[in-house]
Parts: C-alpha cells; structure tokens; sequence
C-alpha cells in the first residue's frame, strides 16, 4: 500500500504525518499561519526528511481549522477532508491503543469526546486550553513563546501562589489531602516570581481540563481518558493531570506522539 498523509491544520501550526499499512512511519510540526502554505509547505518537508517521492503518496486527509481553506487536490494526489472530532477520538484511541474512552483533545481550547472505533460523540468544550496558557503568560509576564514559558516554569512551585487546604483547615480535613488546591492564586502576593507565577498557571489550567475530564468520564461510564493535541508538550501535563488518578479513580493517559493524534485520526477517519 502507498503512504497516507495526514495534516492537522491549526490556527498557527499544523502537525503532518505519514502512515503505511497502519503504521506511523514520519511526523513533522510546521509552523505558519496560513494553512494552504502549511499544507504544501509540510507535505514537502515531511516527504523530503524521509526520503518519499509524490508517487508513493496514495491519499492526503486533512483535518482541523484550517482544512476548509484546501480548495482541491494538492500536487495532483488524492485529497480529502475530515471531521475534526472523530479525528481526535479516532487518533487518541490509536496511540493510547484502546477500543473506547474519553479523549481530551488539547489545543487552543479542549474538546471532550466520547470514543469508540464505531463512532465518536462530542461531550463538551471549554476555552481554556494553550491558547489560554500563552494569552495569560503574556499578559502576566509579557512572555507568549511555548519555548520560554516552558523554560521559566521550570523550579516554580504553584502553592507558592495558590491557596491549599492545608492553608485555611486548622486540622485534617475528611477526605481531602492538605496539598489539594483550594483556590488558584488564592495567595499570591507581591514578589512573586515569574517561575511560581507559571507554575500556577499551568496547575489552574491543567486543573480545569482535568476536572472536566472526570466529569465526562462519570457521564460515560468510562475510566480511561486519554489526553491528546499540543497542550499535553508541556513536563507539566502529566505532573498535574496524574493527581486526578488516584483521587477521582480515573486512569490518565497521554501517549507518545499525542501531538499527532487528530492528524493520524484523520487518516483512520477516511479508511473507515
């Protein structure tokens, strides 16, 4: 069989990847604004680090924002667009290897979906996401790049910032661990660090989406939830998501490459 590409097409950058008989054999992130020169521009550069020529592309499936922008065919190959969401619940199954679950699509918002290799149902949505991580830090700090935000997060402490239980319970609370945050920025003070101020950040946002995620994983039934898109890049996606396993009994998970997983949907999605 030829290699399918798959192209994830984002408001700034578009994630691309190439697969062969089921398999992921090449991955690339492009930045650009405008989709038609991510389009080309990715398709060129992922087949051009693995050494493909255009005759052994078969199909091009692509997904996202910015896949309505795609007028025909490109470069001649065969190409089609596909539904964003069944992409991100299709790909998040793949990766995380499982037939069902909640996939939580992180990008510039967060989408919740209901998955399974039959059909992938939207639960909800919310606006926080790495959009809200980037907006914020700039205007906090006057810092937007995903590089440096990660880069000054690194050795900040969140409770430096947020209130805890521990800050306002003079003794044991039932049921509640001491550390669990009460308040985000519930504390924070004048002289805060830039680091601390991040790492909050991070622990607001991340908390957010991961409270979400247990509600849909009660509205389903479904204890595994897998995590996918951009947003899970960050060291800090899995330090404050895992708290949510053992205190909500769901099981976190955010596979390899969950970067790439609406892309790789979008292949899955057109196979279907």
């Amino acid at each position: 069989m030829g290699i399918k590409i798959g192209l994830d097409i984002g408001g700034s950058t578009t994630k691309i990847i190439g697969m062969q008989d089921g398999k992921l054999i090449g991955k690339e992130v492009i930045k650009a604004s405008d989709p038609v020169t991510c389009a080309c521009g990715g398709l060129g550069k992922i087949a051009k680090d693995n050494n493909w020529v255009l005759e052994d592309i078969e199909q091009i499936c692509i997904t996202g924002v910015g896949s309505t922008a795609i007028p025909s065919d490109i470069f001649g190959i065969k190409t089609a667009i596909a539904p964003e969401f069944e992409s991100s619940g299709l790909g998040g199954l793949y990766l995380a290897g499982l037939d069902k679950a909640v996939v939580v699509s992180m990008g510039t918002g967060t989408a919740f979906l209901e998955a399974t290799k039959k059909s992938v149902k939207h639960i909800i949505g919310t606006g926080v996401g790495g959009g809200t991580m980037i907006g914020i830090s700039k205007a906090m700090i006057d810092v937007s790049s995903p590089e440096l935000i990660k880069e000054i997060a690194k050795g900040g402490v969140a409770n430096h910032a947020d209130l805890t239980v521990g800050d306002i319970a003079q003794g044991d609370v039932t049921g509640l661990p001491r550390d669990l945050t009460a308040s985000n920025f519930g504390k924070a003070a004048d002289g805060l660090s830039d680091s601390d101020k991040l790492s909050a950040l991070f622990n607001m946002i991340y908390q957010s989406i991961g409270t979400l995620s247990v509600m849909a994983s009660r509205n389903t039934g479904i204890k595994d939830v897998v995590y996918t898109g951009q947003f899970t890049a960050f060291e800090q996606c899995k330090k404050y998501l895992k708290l949510f396993e053992d205190f909500y009994g769901i099981n976190v998970i955010v596979p390899e490459d969950a970067t790439f997983a609406t892309a790789i949907g979008s292949v899955l999605d057109l196979e279907a």
